[in-house]
């Protein structure tokens, strides 16, 4: 008996090392990019191709100075974030709407309706590039942001759609009884008391959303020619020289590029983990 615990022990025990090891492991692989990255913004070329590696001196900053006024850098991170900012607003907005109707109203249709959005997962619109572009440039907003951000809500509103549904499906119906008995309307309810429970609903499909819209590239080469327009993944390319790179500016820019992201993650990290685990403690 003591010898089948002891077993037991070791089984439990060995299959939680491998796990972690496995986990260690895969964490070295995805962080080692970006460690190689912030380490090559300190540095100069030379140093990058002699000892990729090794620690900067972190006192040299002066690639992120150098990219910051002695490139157009500003000007794609302002785009970035207008056409990020304008997209996600209107992603979360007209997906919550859409799918409050979808969870807490019964009428004929609804079923159609969230397969209508459900399609759009399986359907990749690169595949459409080519009636994408007639229809822009019929609608003259070749060169315009209005063009990204009409595709990007395009493509970002099935996925809330289905998140926010079935969030919202899982809400008590008693909260909007009491609320109507209170005599709230329909607006009412929605915004004040349901909305604020799908907080964490929405943080999802935000983070979602906003880290394809941030780093697209193919999109802005499409249907942006104009320097004043590009977002940072294009407008980066234009740091690659043809006779010649500065790879410490170029990964410098990389850095601050990717660096509103992983501070928008930080600062919304706990609501992200709440509604990640919103449906296993039911």
């Amino acid at each position: 008996m003591r010898s089948d615990s002891r077993s037991h022990t070791f089984r439990t025990f060995g299959w939680d090392g491998l796990i972690q090891i496995i986990l260690i492991g895969n964490s070295i692989v995805m962080l080692a990019p970006i460690v190689i990255m912030i380490f090559s913004a300190f540095k100069t070329n030379a140093q990058i191709f002699r000892s990729p590696f090794s620690l900067p001196d972190f006192r040299h900053v002066g690639n992120l100075v150098r990219v910051w006024t002695e490139t157009d850098f500003v000007l794609y991170l302002m785009n970035s974030f207008i056409v990020t900012g304008a997209s996600i607003a209107l992603i979360l907005v007209l997906g919550t709407m859409a799918a409050y109707a979808i969870a807490r109203y019964e009428f004929r249709g609804s079923s159609a309706i969230l397969l209508f959005f459900l399609a759009g997962l399986t359907l990749p619109l690169k595949l459409a590039v080519i009636p994408l572009f007639i229809q822009m440039r019929d609608l003259g907003l070749i060169d315009s942001r209005f063009s990204l951000i009409f595709i990007y809500v395009a493509t970002g509103l099935p996925t809330t759609v289905f998140i926010m549904t079935g969030f919202i499906r899982s809400l008590p119906n008693e909260l909007e009884d009491a609320a109507r008995m209170d005599g709230a309307n329909e607006a009412r309810i929605m915004w004040s008391i349901m909305l604020p429970l799908v907080r964490p609903a929405m943080v999802i499909a935000g983070i979602q959303n906003v880290v394809p819209i941030w780093n697209d590239f193919f999109f802005p080469l499409i249907f942006i020619q104009n320097n004043d327009l590009k977002t940072l993944p294009q407008g980066l390319t234009t740091f690659m020289g043809e006779f010649g790179t500065d790879w410490g500016v170029l990964f410098s820019g990389l850095t601050l590029s990717a660096l509103p992201i992983i501070l928008l993650y930080i600062g919304l990290s706990r609501q992200f983990i709440n509604g990640m685990t919103a449906g296993a403690i039911k």
